[in-house]
């Protein structure tokens, strides 16, 4: 059995390995006509090349040389704009200095002075004051010192946002270019054999993983809960290994949101996949969902050997891996090859940001009575669905069955899980820290549909776009994936759950106050061994309450019932309250016949 074992993570290693050597396994060469065809703009296309020729038919040995290039030519073309097209102060001084006496009353068409429609430039700069500055026609000023601030208030906020989204090129846009033209540049062997290298680098882990979980059933003896020498690990006590699995996490984190460009061969591999599936090559977020997936089923049979005394947690785990690669994976991609919009029907505002984004609704609507219905489907999960299962099942019928965030957390994340902070300081940062995301994301969201609505960015000095540009990357990007995962192995597995889902706090609002789910303790039967607290995934203190045998109330409890699961004398259960108050019958979480090691 240990041969293999050995085995299993002698190939692990091995895929793993090779899936990080592919990073390296290719150059990069781009014709004129591609390049073309990415960027999509003939004039920009020129402007580009004049300063940086060596895009085009040059052989690059790596990604980094190559999007360097690119982005140096990027840079050059959008300076060369800025000083063709920038407002300048002197144009507002000129303008002020033809004024006559006080009192000042603007007017639009003074600015034909300043910006003939000579030229493109001044041609665009005419406009941009008129699109911009239009607030300030017939507004009456005592003095030029407060007509020119308001100038040149405008013409600031023309140069910083109003000149490369139109006559530049963005960095929305820089960094399509980018991605697209390495992955479309890239030859090599994966490029040559996506579904050789897809194989290897995947299939050999996955094999690997199982011969080393698998025998375990036979080498741990007895099914019961090991985790013995757990605070000794180097990968499950905050070691070497452990910052090093959390060091890879953040990073892969950070690449896939921010710079896709060096992972295109990471999604290259997945194209045989990506065309099975929706009949078009893969993107960055199809080889997160993919990975995201994988991990989750390889993991939780680690959950099923591990925890196979209890049916509870078999069937919780069986339900996260069946919603995570039916209804996160499997159902959005094939939507797409139907010309359907993609859809993850699990998925919940405000934890599912972007569902009242402008384009997300005009999708949906456009999309005929599939897209309606997908909308409807949505709103009823909000405003029905979640206070109707919290009243019922408490917030774990959602966080511990059905979200892919605490899909992943159970799974990949469950060796991680005694690393949680249990200390008030924690709990006090917690509900500071959740409640206020659940409140930017409420914020947010109105300034979305107001501007939907209206066709308004500003309430007054917040602009709606700078607000989802801002959630969407520090919450959804930074907070969610890069801290929320990268995390695990420093902070515990529940990281995002505990400190920033907006929906666990809407969830667990509603289960403190109006829900019939409470984990019961009889406290008569403690010995205060500690193991609840320990493994609690969110920092709950459960031991606290079972020595007063108190019940559990805690908003921040996801039902997970492993406190129940390592409990050696039966304390706790997970209950649901009657009508009257009375609680049911209790839920089978373990068995106290079953020798639980701590």
């Amino acid at each position: 059995m240990r041969a293999i074992q050995l085995t299993g993570l002698a190939l692990f290693i091995l895929g793993f390995g090779l899936f990080l050597a592919s990073f390296f396994m290719a150059d990069y060469k781009i014709s004129r006509s591609d390049f073309d065809k990415i960027v999509g703009h003939e004039g920009k296309v020129e402007g580009i090349l004049t300063f940086t020729p060596e895009i085009v038919d040059t052989e690059y040995s790596t990604n980094f040389g190559f999007v360097g290039t690119i982005q140096k030519g990027i840079n050059t073309y959008n300076r060369q704009q800025m000083m063709l097209f920038a407002l300048k102060e002197s144009e507002i001084n000129l303008l002020i200095s033809e004024l006559g006496p006080p009192p000042y009353t603007f007017s639009l068409e003074m600015l034909n002075y300043i910006y003939p429609k000579i030229n493109t430039s001044t041609i665009f700069k005419r406009r941009k004051m008129e699109e911009y500055g239009s607030w300030l026609e017939g507004r009456k000023y005592d003095s030029r010192e407060g007509l020119k601030k308001d100038l040149m208030s405008v013409a600031n906020t023309i140069n910083d946002y109003g000149i490369i989204s139109e006559v530049g090129i963005d960095r929305y846009k820089a960094r399509d270019i980018r991605y697209e033209a390495t992955k479309l540049a890239s030859h090599g062997p994966i490029k040559s054999s996506p579904g050789l290298f897809l194989a290897l680098c995947y299939l050999l882990p996955i094999i690997g993983a199982m011969m080393y979980l698998l025998p375990k059933t036979k080498l741990d003896g007895p099914a019961g809960i090991k985790n013995n020498g757990i605070f000794q690990s180097v990968l499950k006590n905050k070691g070497w290994l452990g910052i090093m699995l959390g060091s890879f996490l953040i990073v892969f984190y950070i690449i896939l949101y921010f710079f896709p460009e060096y992972m295109t061969e990471w999604i290259i591999m997945v194209d045989p996949v990506s065309q099975l599936l929706k009949n078009s090559d893969a993107s960055r977020f199809f080889l997160y969902g993919f990975i995201y997936t994988l991990c989750i089923l390889v993991m939780g049979v680690r959950m099923f050997i591990k925890y196979r005394h209890s049916k509870y947690q078999i069937m919780r785990t069986i339900s996260v891996m069946f919603f995570q690669t039916a209804f996160a994976f499997l159902i959005p991609e094939i939507l797409l090859r139907l010309n359907q919009p993609y859809f993850d029907f699990k998925n919940i505002w405000p934890l599912d940001y972007d569902f009242f984004f402008d384009n997300e609704l005009n999708q949906l609507i456009s999309s005929g009575s599939l897209g309606i219905f997908m909308l409807g489907w949505g709103i009823a999960l909000i405003i029905i669905a979640v206070p109707v299962f919290v009243y019922f099942f408490g917030k774990r019928w959602y966080c511990s069955w059905v979200c892919g965030c605490g899909g992943l957390a159970e799974t990949l994340g469950d060796p991680f899980r005694q690393l949680s902070d249990k200390s008030l300081k924690a709990w006090k940062i917690e509900r500071w820290m959740i409640h206020a995301v659940l409140a930017f994301s409420v914020v947010m969201t109105g300034g979305v549909l107001y501007t939907y609505w209206s066709g308004n960015s500003w309430l007054g000095v917040i602009d709606s776009y700078t607000l989802r540009e801002v959630y969407g990357a520090y919450i959804g990007a930074g907070f969610a994936g890069v801290v929320g995962t990268g995390f695990y192995p420093l902070m515990g597995n529940r990281v995002w759950c505990r400190f920033g889902c907006p929906l666990a706090a809407y969830l667990g609002i509603v289960q403190r106050f109006k829900s019939r789910f409470r984990i019961t303790t009889n406290g008569g039967q403690c010995i205060s061994c500690g193991n609840c607290s320990t493994y609690c995934e969110m920092g709950i203190d459960v031991r606290w309450y079972a020595q007063r045998g108190q019940n559990i109330v805690r908003s921040s409890c996801v039902g997970c019932g492993v406190c129940s699961s390592v409990c050696p004398r039966g304390v706790l259960n997970l209950e649901n309250r009657d009508e009257e108050g009375r609680f049911g019958q209790p839920i089978l979480i373990g068995n106290d016949s079953i020798k639980v090691e701590a």
